[in-house]
């Protein structure tokens, strides 16, 4: 019987992007069949692995060289498209990656995880064909590395990585959809307009769920999560978190009362979900 986080190392570093997203459908789909077992104690070898699994392109260049994503043109919403690809298939590699790398979490940590996984390459599939439609696939335009990076930060510390990938990195995006979404409403396009709006009610779950992880974590521990993740934050040189934030969305996320206020603090304008 296959083993779920032996499974997730071996997909993870799956370089072909398309098989990587059907073979994690089907571990999803194993698992909730009850034909695969979680070993919650050993840590799976990534021992002459490359990781994660990434085709060949698309080139992976500084942020400040990656196309600008201009909505005037039909290749600028395919720049915006494609760097949000990058952005889902990134997040697809990061839930693997929080699946086989730590060890000794509650079995519904991995569960958790595992059905994040399966959303994200879902999303990655829905922005595909949706960038094919512009005539352009993924790995046709240059991307930048700056989540994987945070991922990479992070891989010796559980309590880091649910700080500061999925309560910071994918916060972001729920500060940053709607008014992508926006835009695209603006110019009819209805169909990107229902990609977005499942993409972001989507990933209000999985800052949940790092949220519920990272506060599980602390309580272990007899922390307090204000003061650990403004630790982690500074020990790990997580990105300086700017507004304007979604907080609506990221109250839904499980972000604490007392967390919000710090983020309104900033001087920053609530971003409203319309």
């Amino acid at each position: 019987m296959l083993e779920l986080r032996e499974t997730s190392l071996a997909i993870l570093a799956n370089t072909d992007v398309q098989s990587k997203v059907s073979q994690l459908a089907n571990l999803f789909n194993d698992y909730q069949a009850g034909r695969i077992v979680v070993n919650l104690s050993d840590k799976p070898t990534s021992q002459d692995l490359i990781l994660p699994g990434r085709p060949n392109q698309p080139e992976l260049v500084a942020p400040k060289f990656v196309p600008k994503r201009k909505m005037d043109t039909v290749e600028g919403r395919a720049i915006l498209w494609h760097s949000l690809a990058h952005i889902e298939f990134n997040a697809m590699n990061l839930a693997l990656d929080a699946i086989w790398r730590f060890p000794n979490m509650p079995k519904a940590y991995y569960e958790d995880w595992l059905r994040v996984a399966k959303e994200e390459a879902y999303h990655f599939s829905l922005i595909n064909a949706h960038l094919q439609s512009f005539g352009f696939g993924y790995g046709d335009f240059p991307a930048h590395n700056s989540l994987w990076e945070m991922v990479e930060r992070t891989t010796d510390s559980v309590i880091a990585r649910m700080a500061l990938v999925p309560r910071t990195m994918e916060a972001r995006g729920l500060d940053a959809v709607p008014e992508i979404r926006d835009r695209f409403k603006q110019i009819k396009d209805e169909r990107a307009v229902e990609i977005l709006e499942i993409i972001l009610h989507d990933e209000i779950g999985h800052v949940l769920i790092g949220n519920r992880w990272f506060n599980f974590l602390c309580a272990n521990e007899g922390l307090s999560p204000i003061v650990t993740y403004r630790e982690l934050a500074e020990k790990y040189r997580a990105p300086t978190l700017r507004g304007p934030f979604n907080f609506d969305a990221r109250e839904q996320a499980g972000f604490t009362s007392e967390e919000l206020e710090s983020l309104e603090s900033l001087g920053d304008k609530r971003a409203q979900v319309a």
